[in-house]
């Protein structure tokens, strides 16, 4: 019988970390879920490590090996390669509670409807701090960008879709020479057809290694321009605020000038609101030009 989750990672040299997650998963209350692993050009041993698990033969395992393409491009491969009704990302540092694939489906059973696209749930820190906020317990579903910018959340949050949802939405583009683009892309045009299901549970530990592409935002926006650019349009269009729209057109500026595309107004779709954030925009293209700062970002 097929199970009803997917728990999918995408991995790169990270052989060191993958244990926390493999342990984790091994010890999960229920086991109606299969582990997909994206290894995405790793050059550790990360082959053989998850080998020798798939020989221990104590939870399904899935390997996929595929040239060095990004998180995104992971992504991409993981949601072609899905066939359970729902999947979650686990990153290659993180680890779930013991409990959340029986939460997951339990929640899900529950409650699920051709309305949602899925669950929203808590990371924690690997102590159990929740990172950022709860989510609001006045409502039962919303979507994931009017959670951030109507109900005040913040922090990361654990996204749990549906598979044929996240195959039917448009792959993340692969750039020549990048190896980035913001996850978040994916999750703005699902809102834009369905809510998501709110579980205040924490489904997810996480914590931020200094290797991370959280950790290292202000390197990704230098190296990784087109994909920057291409996200901030799709965000622009879809803002729930103008607040929301003017700090998307700024970061449209600074990565269409960082990638020396002057043409960024004619191709903007919100012309207006990106002559106005343009001032703010090459101010923010001097920051990162001039800086090399780590700073920590949502991980989507």
């Amino acid at each position: 019988m097929k199970p009803t989750l997917t728990v999918f990672t995408p991995a790169f040299n990270r052989a060191y970390t993958l244990h926390l997650c493999y342990e984790s998963l091994k010890r999960q209350t229920s086991k109606d879920f299969i582990w997909l692993i994206i290894d995405d050009g790793s050059t550790d041993n990360t082959k053989g490590v998850v080998q020798k698990w798939i020989d221990e033969n104590h939870i399904p395992i899935v390997y996929h090996y595929q040239e060095n393409q990004g998180m995104h491009g992971a992504h991409n491969t993981a949601y072609q390669l899905i066939d359970t009704e729902l999947n979650v990302c686990i990153d290659s540092d993180d680890y779930m509670p013991d409990d959340a694939v029986e939460k997951i489906v339990y929640f899900w059973e529950s409650n699920k409807s051709d309305r949602y696209a899925g669950i929203v749930g808590l990371d924690a820190t690997p102590d159990g701090r929740i990172i950022g906020t709860k989510l609001p317990d006045q409502i039962k579903a919303f979507t994931l960008s009017g959670l951030y910018s109507i109900h005040g959340v913040k922090g990361d949050k654990k996204l749990v879709y549906r598979s044929d949802i996240t195959k039917q939405i448009p792959p993340y583009p692969v750039f020549e020479n990048e190896k980035y683009c913001p996850l978040s892309y994916k999750y703005i045009l699902i809102d834009q057809q369905y809510t998501l299901l709110l579980m205040n549970e924490v489904l997810c530990h996480v914590e931020y290694l200094e290797d991370g592409s959280s950790m290292n935002i202000i390197n990704q926006y230098k190296k990784n321009p087109r994909g920057f650019s291409f996200f901030r349009k799709v965000a622009m269009q879809y803002a729930p605020t103008w607040k929301d729209r003017l700090r998307e057109c700024a970061h449209y500026v600074s990565s269409s000038l960082i990638s020396k595309n002057y043409r960024f107004l004619l191709e903007s779709p919100c012309k207006v609101c990106t002559v106005l954030a343009t001032p703010i925009g090459l101010l923010l293209y001097i920051y990162i030009q001039n800086t090399s700062r780590k700073t920590v970002m949502k991980k989507a």
